[in-house]
């Protein structure tokens, strides 16, 4: 085939995948914080309340008061070394290690954060830039919510809609029940448990959302409640030594229940001497995990009269998580790529 002259070098078409997670801020300043936290509350997905409501509320109130808060939270857990969250930290570790089981497919692998930097729209861009015209957008989350992993796949979208000559695109929506990730949970649990006393209880934590969204048929609660109730079977637990909690709620709305921070006090006083949390929706560590629930919910069970807590840590870098993405990836690029 020949080309006139001038015509920009071609190359074959390439396949791309881009892992998104969550967000970050870019540091633990109020200014950091306040663009984080206005993108992350703005998002109609998150918020669901009429813009002529909500946007006085945001702007007058929280993002006045909110972003020295929570700058604080992740100054407590912020890596200073490479000075960034853990979360973009794992992120990167995650994406950077899949891309190197890719290696000899020719499949370019990217990461992303629906909220910061960097944001989808480069992620894309630059999968593009590399030649990609077919493109996975995993979102890393297990369990599928329209808060979270439709919120990425609508900014996925609104990226398309730039595009005159736009890519072939997939999704995933989610990945709760998948016979690797409860194995890899439960592996995880038994190692970090491994030399030490069993706990009397292990509280499985999931990020709450409002009682709302499940009424409107969000069926995210009910991934939670399945990840949990596989995971409890592989670890041959019954429920007087596990259970299911929501963590994170915000606001005068009932968020789903049972509380996170209201069941471990009640343990505490009850007379529960030893318990182990692990956050299963998450898979990277982040301030809700090494703040919320390391740091502060050790806290409220030692004041109410509990002795020993421990955190496990989310699946991060780990060979089996890197093998679950793989897995998932290989799966999902079927028919793109032999």
């Amino acid at each position: 085939m020949s080309f006139p002259d001038g015509h920009p070098l071609i190359t074959g078409p390439k396949t791309g995948v881009l892992l998104v997670n969550l967000g970050t801020p870019d540091g633990y300043d109020v200014k950091s914080m306040r663009r984080y936290l206005g993108e992350f509350l703005s998002d109609p997905r998150v918020i669901e309340a009429p813009a002529w409501l909500w946007k006085p509320i945001l702007h007058g109130i929280i993002l006045n008061t909110r972003p020295k808060k929570s700058g604080k939270a992740y100054e407590k857990i912020w890596i200073r070394e490479t000075n960034e969250s853990p979360l973009r930290f794992y992120t990167r570790k995650q994406a950077d290690s899949v891309a190197e089981r890719f290696k000899e497919s020719g499949v370019v692998v990217d990461w992303a954060m629906r909220y910061g930097t960097p944001s989808i729209a480069d992620g894309m861009a630059a999968l593009e830039e590399a030649g990609c015209r077919k493109i996975l957008v995993l979102a890393l989350y297990p369990q599928y919510s329209a808060a979270t992993t439709a919120s990425v796949h609508d900014k996925a979208f609104d990226y398309l809609k730039s595009r005159r000559w736009q890519p072939a695109v997939r999704t995933i929506d989610g990945f709760h029940d998948h016979p690797d990730y409860i194995a890899a949970l439960a592996g995880s649990v038994r190692a970090h448990l491994r030399d030490k006393p069993e706990p009397d209880m292990i509280l499985c934590s999931f990020h709450g959302l409002p009682r709302e969204n499940l009424d409107k048929g969000d069926p995210y609660h009910c991934f939670c409640q399945k990840t949990g109730r596989l995971l409890a079977e592989a670890l041959d637990m019954g429920p007087e030594r596990f259970r299911v909690v929501f963590q994170s709620r915000f606001g005068p709305k009932e968020w789903l229940q049972p509380y996170a921070d209201k069941t471990v006090e009640e343990l505490a006083k009850s007379g529960t001497k030893s318990i182990a949390m692990i956050s299963p929706g998450f898979v990277a560590d982040c301030v809700e995990t090494l703040e919320e629930l390391a740091i502060g919910l050790q806290e409220t069970f030692h004041e109410n009269g509990g002795e020993s807590f421990d955190y496990i840590p989310c699946l991060n870098d780990q060979p089996a998580m890197v093998d679950l993405l793989e897995g998932l990836i290989r799966r999902e690029l079927g028919g793109w790529v032999s």
